[in-house]
């Protein structure tokens, strides 16, 4: 094999590539890694030291329901990522949807809205007013938007004059109640943060051993381990609505009902006594007949009376039964180490230095090669 006189890594058709001379086309172009890695060092050196901390606690759950035994098969089933061919009742959540719940708005909305402790701070802030007061973006960060990110931030200029803000007009002429379904508006700065937030909060489910994963991801230990803290018991607190909302309806409803049969049946029970005491002076039969029928009418709704008190009976019983209990297998702790890693970061930028060094050479010693090609198909085409 004639070997390249350019240094240039020889290649055939038949051969495929020369690593030999491949290697002697590195080492030749050695001075231009080795500019092209130092640049990356420096800028490594940058990241690394202008990187901000994060910190990541995870906890492990494990939610125990007690309902019927379909509605355990059910669940399990899912977790197992089978499905038995019933379909879970209103009062029941799949467990492969929990970890849309902590991504979803309100969710994520609560969790910014609560205040944190933080080490810059005297008093606890949210997570808003500590970026607008106290998280200042670093100075690579400056060098990073107006270099590599300079395209990003002409695009995201011209999208902030597009930005308008929005309120929610009154209702005019219509009665709004609880249960209206009203539209969620945020603010700009409650809309970046739930963005931001949602990158670090991840729920996972483990359909194999039936357990819950939620890991979160903050700026520093003590604010990580509130926030995780907080989140977790805004999971329960979100699981438990959604499995008990059927039998809270029910319960709901019974007991106006039971209160309004209640009311009647007292009622009648004082109108019957005052009869029953006037009719004892007067034998008239208009009396008796209206004793009777007070005497009927209170029968009716003090069995009415009877059969709620049962049912209201009933509907506690059983949102205390779909009412899930969670038992907390690894409990949130304040981290003592970061998650992200400087040197790490340091090894990515010298490592993508020396890569594209390596492919400056390459290329170079390839485009003799490339140019040649293409001429002398330009010749056979003439």
């Amino acid at each position: 094999m004639q070997e390249n006189p350019n240094n240039a890594p020889a290649y055939s058709e038949e051969d495929g590539i020369d690593f030999v001379a491949l290697l002697k086309g590195l080492w030749a172009g050695r001075k231009t890694i080795i500019i092209c890695t130092a640049v990356f060092v420096v800028l490594g050196l940058a990241a690394a030291l202008s990187m901000k901390r994060t910190y990541t606690v995870s906890t492990v759950l494990v939610p125990q329901v007690n309902s019927g035994r379909n509605a355990q098969l059910s669940s399990l089933a899912y977790l197992a990522g089978f499905d038995l061919g019933t379909n879970l009742s209103n009062s029941e959540l799949s467990p492969v949807v929990y970890p849309q719940i902590v991504k979803s708005v309100p969710y994520l909305r609560e969790l910014v809205n609560t205040p944190y402790h933080y080490s810059k701070a005297d008093t606890a802030l949210t997570m808003i007013a500590y970026a607008k007061d106290y998280n200042k973006p670093s100075p690579f960060s400056y060098v990073l938007k107006y270099t590599v990110g300079l395209p990003r931030t002409i695009i995201g200029a011209f999208k902030k004059k597009d930005n308008v803000e929005y309120t929610l007009p009154e209702s005019a002429g219509t009665e709004e109640t609880p249960e209206t379904p009203k539209p969620i508006l945020l603010s700009k700065e409650e809309e970046s943060a739930v963005k931001a937030l949602a990158g670090n909060i991840n729920l996972a489910v483990d359909r194999k051993e039936g357990y819950l994963t939620l890991s979160v991801t903050g700026s520093e230990p003590i604010q990580t381990a509130e926030l995780a803290t907080k989140a977790l018991a805004l999971l329960q607190e979100e699981i438990t609505r959604f499995r008990t909302e059927k039998a809270d309806k029910e319960l709901e409803y019974i007991l106006s009902r039971y209160i309004e049969v209640k009311e009647e049946a007292e009622s009648l029970q004082a109108a019957l006594a005052t009869v029953k005491d006037r009719s004892q002076e007067m034998t008239s039969s208009r009396a008796q007949i209206t004793r009777d029928r007070l005497q009927s009418k209170y029968a009716v709704a003090n069995a009415i009376y009877m059969e709620l008190s049962k049912q209201l009976e009933q509907a506690r019983m059983q949102v205390k039964k779909d009412t899930p209990t969670f038992a907390v297998v690894q409990p949130v702790t304040v981290p003592t180490k970061p998650s992200n890693s400087r040197a790490r970061t340091l090894f990515v930028w010298v490592f993508m230095g020396l890569v594209i060094g390596c492919g400056i050479v390459i290329a170079k010693g390839y485009l003799p090669k490339i140019k040649e090609m293409f001429k002398s198909e330009e010749d056979k085409d003439a």
